[in-house]
């Protein structure tokens, strides 16, 4: 039988479940692609770490190695940072290599002039890794755009983010605890900061934007805001509410603009949100057809992640040029202008009532449920908001 030689660049935890998962379905790879795929090489940093990988595999701390070996067909990215593996990326295109990476900063950052050279190289490029894990939305939403119209994307993007505020309404947890946990638990890195901070989701929003709209926002009118400042207090009135602090990544296309935001907002109990909990990661996509779809799974891990690589091993090849650009939408979802809109917002600290402010709950301490525009919103100072998503169960308004 034929054999396609795979190379792997990084062998952390979706290099080396990538690995042993071609090991594990080979007989399934070889059934669906008519070939045997056999990983060639593996780029490592360390040559004296011990590692199980079979002796007749290529183990190399330069990927100029790799690049020379007389036949090399897909190579899989499992690094982080943006340099050097966009260049390594770039030089593998070159070769004539199919290319599958793991890599959400280095691919919003250069997706596009990957995406051009490997169309001019003929060749395709992978990257459902790069947003939700084992979740498959790229792929969905390709599927969707051949007749759909994506008018909006919701997505919890990042695990990290999603289990710290589990663990603060579970068990009552601080801020600064909960994220201890995360770290113990090998989900959050010693610096947290991509997670908690939002940047980890707002690179996986671009990307998913890329694909949904075929063009991005521009990034600095990108509303970010992280977890850091969520309380106990803030979750605790929350609670009470039978509502949920989320991480939330939202997309849309408005007036021929795309909007984007990655931010913590509240739902409640009939949003497809309310019971995504721990490190899980889920995607909302409405289309003009199809209408509402939700995607939830494991958002990160070696399996999880390798499913999403090993998937897209089987895309590359049987799809072999990157010809089809993404595609471009003219779908707009905007029912009114939305900083005129009046939406449900948690808000700490509202001293001053406008007139177009109305009061729905009273929470204590100072948190109160309100009825305003979010232009109103911004008026206010030393106040802190939370968009409440979907429909909730009102009480009457409180006279003040």
């Amino acid at each position: 039988m034929a054999v396609l030689k795979v190379a792997i660049l990084g062998f952390g935890t979706v290099g080396e479940g990538a690995y042993r998962t071609i090991i594990s379905h080979g007989d399934e790879l070889a059934g669906v692609l008519g070939k045997k795929v056999e990983v060639a090489a593996v780029l490592i940093r360390n040559k004296q770490k011990k590692r199980d990988i079979a002796p007749d595999v290529l183990l190399t701390t330069d990927f100029e190695e790799i690049l020379q070996l007389p036949q090399l067909d897909i190579v899989i990215e499992a690094i982080v940072d943006k340099e050097p593996t966009f260049t390594y990326l770039k030089q593998a295109i070159e070769r004539g290599c199919h290319i599958i990476t793991a890599n959400k900063e280095m691919f919003a950052h250069h997706g596009s002039e990957l995406q051009e050279l490997a169309e001019k190289n003929n060749v395709s490029i992978g990257f459902e890794a790069t947003v939700a894990g084992g979740i498959p939305v790229i792929q969905t939403l390709r599927q969707l755009l051949k007749i759909n119209r994506v008018q909006q994307i919701q997505g919890i993007l990042n695990g990290t983010s999603n289990f710290i505020l589990t663990e603060m309404r579970e068990k009552q947890h601080s801020f600064a605890e909960s994220l201890a946990q995360a770290q113990k638990n090998g989900y959050a890195e010693a610096d947290p900061t991509n997670d908690v901070e939002g940047f980890d989701a707002f690179y996986k929003t671009m990307i998913l934007s890329r694909i949904a709209f075929g063009e991005e926002p521009e990034w600095p009118k990108v509303e970010r805001v992280g977890i850091t400042g969520i309380t106990s207090e803030l979750i605790d009135a929350a609670t009470k509410l039978d509502l949920r602090f989320k991480h939330v990544a939202s997309l849309s296309k408005e007036a021929g603009q795309i909007k984007a935001s990655v931010k913590p907002v509240l739902v409640g109990n009939e949003h497809p949100f309310y019971h995504v909990e721990g490190v899980e990661n889920a995607v909302n996509v409405y289309s003009d057809i199809v209408g509402r779809i939700t995607l939830q799974g494991p958002g990160a891990g070696m399996f999880p992640t390798a499913s999403a690589v090993i998937e897209d091993l089987v895309y590359v090849y049987q799809n072999r040029s990157a010809r089809k650009k993404y595609a471009q939408t003219t779908t707009e979802y905007c029912e009114q202008n939305e900083e005129k809109k009046q939406e449900l917002w948690l808000v700490q600290g509202l001293h001053d009532i406008l007139p177009t402010v109305t009061i729905i709950d009273e929470v204590g301490n100072g948190i109160r449920v309100i009825k305003a525009a979010k232009s109103d919103l911004e008026q206010l100072e030393s106040i802190r908001y939370f968009a409440i998503l979907g429909e909730v169960e009102q009480k009457e308004a409180v006279v003040v």
